[in-house]
């Protein structure tokens, strides 16, 4: 795969050429840009394959070059410190990030999902997701949901309920469809947060708008939904669901 590197600092993207010599045999880094608009021309003059993109850089983020480029025939692997609502973006768009200083494993990992990904030309919907989870209105905003063959993107609000299934997540939808994504449920847990979701338990993570009542019995204590799932309450969480209700 060529691969062009975009980051502010010489120094990282060095280093980064050196993990990629040495781990990822099959990258061939064609180019190497220290600012947004520099890495902007380097794309669409060499039409990478790949790109290691930083997202804080001094006068353009790398959102803002995405989004100035507008054709994206290629994939894309964030490399960044750790920025909350940076990251939360780009996990949302079910895109992929590395973490500075980067860990050969995850970059071994993030490259092969890359080169699978390309084959199935779904980048472009991704980084429009991902563009549009930053400029847009909570109610507008869609999530991608890893699924065995396809990204699948939907508004968090049509969401009743989140099911742990092992290192997979269930969810559970208003018009009654079901999909199994490929991530575990403290994955959404973080990022369904503002869009009114509530851990009650460790195995189930629920849309507050869909819960009808909180019932007690026996000392057991289980969240009534609108679509008539009962959904346990783990009594370490039973508080702060209560407060999670009121709100």
């Amino acid at each position: 795969m060529t691969a062009v590197i975009i980051d502010d600092r010489k120094k990282n993207i060095i280093q980064l050429k050196e993990l990629l010599n040495r781990y990822c045999p099959q990258v061939d880094v064609i180019g190497e840009a220290v600012t947004a608009d520099e890495g902007a021309f380097l794309i669409r003059k060499y039409q990478p394959e790949l790109i290691f993109l930083d997202i804080q850089m001094p006068h353009k983020s790398g959102f803002d070059m995405l989004a100035e480029i507008g054709d994206y025939h290629f994939e894309v692997v964030f490399v960044t410190v750790y920025d909350q609502y940076g990251i939360q973006a780009v996990k949302f768009s079910a895109l992929d990030y590395l973490l500075k200083p980067v860990n050969p494993a995850e970059l071994i990992q993030a490259v092969n999902k890359a080169d699978a990904k390309n084959r199935k030309k779904q980048t472009h919907e991704q980084i429009a997701n991902l563009l549009s989870t930053i400029n847009t209105k909570k109610n507008d905003h869609l999530i991608g949901l890893p699924l065995m063959q396809e990204i699948r993107f939907v508004n968090p609000e049509t969401i009743i309920r989140c099911e742990s299934a092992n290192n997979y997540t269930r969810f559970f939808f208003k018009d009654d469809e079901k999909l199994l994504v490929s991530k575990g449920i403290y994955e959404y847990d973080k990022l369904l947060k503002d869009y009114h979701f509530i851990r009650c338990h460790q195995s189930h993570l629920v849309n507050r708008r869909y819960i009808k009542s909180l019932q007690n019995k026996n000392n057991i204590s289980e969240l009534l939904l609108t679509d008539g799932t009962r959904i346990p309450v783990s009594r370490i969480k039973k508080g702060f669901v209560i407060d999670q209700i009121s709100l």
